[in-house]
């Protein structure tokens, strides 16, 4: 077949490659550069090599047969090579683009210039391959185009990407010369590195150098100090000033940089003075603006929060598009501010902008119905999330521990490992916290292992949670070695170590463990001082108590809170001296606060005060009267006294008002999973053996001692409960354990309210009887029997 003959060009175009090169400029799908391939096939034999490599940018630009066009090339030059290097690299396959710059250094008759080194050099950096990147810096040395100002700023750039800020400024002290963008790769570089002073140092010697600044390079100094972690505003005024002398103080961009890290310096008021005088602002520097006012939340106010919700109305007044950084901002307000009513107005929004698939903002809404209590509306934001990440589950996780939804919580853990998801160390702290809300360190230790195995076992706060975990669990011995083991220790750590003692009754090592933090020069905080005075009040060292409490407000300037106030009025009530402590309430600014009352109402029974514990029990009763505790503490008060009428009358009052005492829970963890029992349980499988062991027990303890607890009061009173008493849920998890743990190992149950006297008697003969060691965690405090002794020395 004869040759198709050289079409003559249109006339409007001087020749066929003009006529081409203007189509293929206009091509902005694959197909039709194709079209226009197969045209220049069909009806132009002798193609230029310039029109043939703008066809090859055209399928590198659009997507095609890049590769099987340069194949098929006749001639090829070095821009052939580089077009297809590049596109490679952007596409992110660095290995087709290294192989192809190998290849162009083969090639007869194509000298690799200095961009193609360039890149292959993007492609190293933009693949973070520091060993290919060093040989091609070594060939580039080798052409003796590495001190060119193009190939020197692409060496630092992927040096700095790659990790190597040493080489990046060797290759730039090393440059022939310099421009901007050599500066601005060595800035850029030092602020991905987290290297605050070093890029605070390359900046004043760019300014010494004459080089003029840009937006870029403010931009990276702005973005370096608002991500260091030093506090210090006056670098960021100084950096504030650069700006305003540059002349670019009117650039969005930078005023939103300006925003964000004047907020994160804690510099609340100048960034609010500084989004007041931008001129025009867009969206991003109102979204800076609502994140900075919300970003510390220890730190902020309702007015602040309130401020934030109406910067999100003056967006929609303005007439601006929110973006998803808006909305997941507003949304946090919403949930500091704790209005529920405005987070549902937003979700509406989120909908109607079709945002609701958005990672982000969907754990934003999560936790906003969450920390609201608001589970259901919760749970249908996590399932309406398309793509359900660790970030989500997380959320959804920790939002269950808050609201004490525990056995949920470890449900969607497992949930999760089973969809194929990584859980982060954030996932695994919940998971911990959940464990030891219910106690159960059988589990806790699989979570351990798994964070161990994973990578996480030297973050800080893993350590923490196993801590806080074990001591919960009852195992204060395994919390210590876990906080021995931590390579270092944070506030969280310490005073996490700190409770964990004063929940075991062992006043003087939380003592001693607070006295080494302040030698660590660690800074105690609220949360400190609290384990320092529930230690205090378990141990009965009064004087101490009251010490730290005022070495708290005078030499750390801490406001008590109301939990620190209660822990004196129990310190000083159990050592009996109920009217200091009801002096203290009265001066206090809680004294409307019924919890408070409530711990003075304990000591009364303690010390059988009857007449104090009526009146405190008014007072409950006044703030508070749906609370059954000072019903019921009342009561025993009335039971000890022997004034059965007044007990009576007192249940008759419950009855009357409809408050029901809250029923008592205790549980145990076996191999075979975790049992619960209330009062007189019998829905146990094993019921008839528990019983049976129950009965032996109470037989042995028969035989030791005879106990006069409930001497004050009438036959009847014992007779009906006594019996009561030993089917008490303590006593029937403890029965289970002996049935199935060995002797050697302790047995350890939860509770969910105080134990009461004649558990707390009978746990100590039990132990004595049974030669076995019980660990008991009630409402307040561990008891651990030993010998017919508990740790509480009867102090609880």
């Amino acid at each position: 077949m004869p040759p198709c003959p050289r079409a003559p060009p249109p006339a409007a175009f001087p020749s066929l490659d003009a006529y081409y090169l203007h189509h293929l400029h206009s091509c902005s799908a694959p197909r039709h550069a194709a079209a226009v391939h197969a045209h220049i096939v069909r009806a132009h034999p002798s193609p230029s090599l310039f029109l043939r490599n703008t066809l090859l940018a055209a399928y590198c630009r659009l997507g095609g047969h890049a590769r099987r066009l340069l194949d098929e090339m006749p001639r090829t030059n070095a821009v052939s090579f580089n077009l297809l290097i590049d596109a490679y690299s952007r596409a992110g396959q660095p290995e087709d683009s290294l192989e192809t710059f190998a290849r162009a250094r083969r090639s007869a008759g194509v000298r690799a210039d200095r961009f193609t080194y360039a890149a292959a050099l993007a492609a190293c950096s933009r693949a973070g391959r520091l060993r290919e990147g060093k040989a091609v810096h070594a060939l580039s040395v080798l052409e003796g185009i590495a001190g060119g100002v193009f190939v020197s700023n692409s060496l630092v750039s992927m040096y700095a990407r790659c990790g190597d800020m040493g080489q990046a400024r060797q290759v730039f002290d090393a440059a022939d010369e310099r421009d901007d963008v050599s500066w601005n790769a060595l800035v850029s570089g030092y602020v991905r590195a987290g290297a605050q002073d070093d890029m605070l140092r390359v900046f004043a010697l760019m300014r010494r150098s004459g080089i003029g600044l840009n937006s870029f390079a403010l931009g990276s100094v702005i973005k370096c100090c608002a991500g260091s972690d030093d506090p210090v505003r006056d670098i960021a005024a100084a950096v504030h000033g650069c700006v305003v002398k540059a002349g670019f103080d009117a650039d969005v961009f930078l005023a939103s940089a300006m925003v964000d890290m004047y907020a994160k310096k804690g510099a609340l008021s100048e960034a609010v003075a500084l989004f007041k005088s931008v001129l025009d602002p867009n969206v991003v520097v109102f979204n800076a603006m609502i994140a900075g006012l919300c970003r510390d939340e220890a730190a902020v106010d309702t007015d602040v929060l309130r401020e934030a919700l109406s910067l999100y109305s003056e967006v929609q007044s303005r007439g601006m598009e929110p973006t998803e950084f808006t909305f997941s901002s507003v949304i946090r307000a919403c949930n500091l501010a704790g209005d529920i009513e405005f987070g549902k107005q937003i979700h509406g929004q989120v909908l109607k902008h079709c945002f609701q698939g958005d990672d982000f903002i969907g754990s934003a809404l999560i936790d906003l119905y969450l920390n609201s209590g608001c589970m259901e509306d919760g749970f249908r934001c996590f399932t309406s999330v398309p793509k359900q990440d660790v970030v989500t589950w997380t959320a959804m996780i920790s939002g269950c521990v808050q609201n004490e939804l525990f056995e949920r919580a470890l449900t969607l853990f497992h949930e999760l490992l089973g969809a194929g998801l990584k859980p982060d160390p954030f996932t695994i702290s919940s998971v911990m916290n959940a464990c030891a809300s219910l106690a159960v360190a059988r589990t806790g230790e699989q979570i351990q292992c798994f964070a161990t195995k994973s990578g996480f076992g030297r973050f800080t706060a893993m350590g923490n949670s196993c801590i806080h975990m074990y001591a919960r669990s009852g195992d204060v011995h395994a919390a210590v070695r876990r906080f021995q083991e931590m390579e270092s220790h944070d506030i969280v750590s310490w005073s996490a170590v700190i409770s964990s003692h004063a929940q075991h009754g062992c006043a003087r090592d939380a003592l001693r463990f607070f006295n080494e933090m302040v030698d660590a020069k660690v800074v105690p905080n609220e949360i400190t001082f609290l384990g320092v005075l529930t230690a205090c009040s378990h141990g009965g060292l009064v004087d101490e108590g009251l010490k730290y409490y005022e070495i708290m407000k005078e030499e750390y300037a801490l406001s008590p809170t109301i939990k620190h106030c209660t822990c004196v009025v129990d310190l000083l009530g159990r050592a009996g001296r109920l009217a200091d402590a009801e002096a203290f309430i009265r001066d206090s600014v809680f004294h409307d606060e019924s919890v408070i009352w409530r711990s003075l109402l304990a000591s009364c029974r303690i010390h059988r005060d009857m007449e104090r514990g009526q009146l405190v029990a008014d007072r409950i009763m006044e703030l508070q009267p749906s609370s059954s505790a000072s019903y019921v503490n009342l009561y025993n008060i009335y039971l000890d006294a022997g004034e059965l009428s007044l007990a009576s009358k007192i249940r008759d009052v419950m009855k009357e008002r409809g408050v029901k005492k809250e029923p008592g829970l205790s549980w145990i963890e076996l191999r075979s999973g975790v049992h619960s029992f209330v009062a007189g349980d019998k829905s146990h499988p094993e019921s008839n053996a528990i019983y049976s062991k129950l009965a032996e027990m109470l037989s042995k303890i028969d035989k030791l001692t005879a106990t006069d607890a409930s001497s004050t009061k009438s036959d009847d009173i014992i007779r009906n409960e006594q019996s009561w008493m030993n089917w008490h849920s303590e006593k029937l998890a403890v029965a289970l354990g002996l049935i199935h743990l060995p002797q050697s190992a302790p047995i350890r149950v939860m509770k969910n309210l105080r134990v009461c006297r004649d558990c707390h008697l009978t746990m100590k003969l039990i132990s004595k009887s049974e030669k076995r060691e019980i660990v008991l965690r009630d409402a307040i405090r561990f008891h651990h029997f030993r010998d017919g002794s508990c740790s509480c020395a009867d102090y609880w």
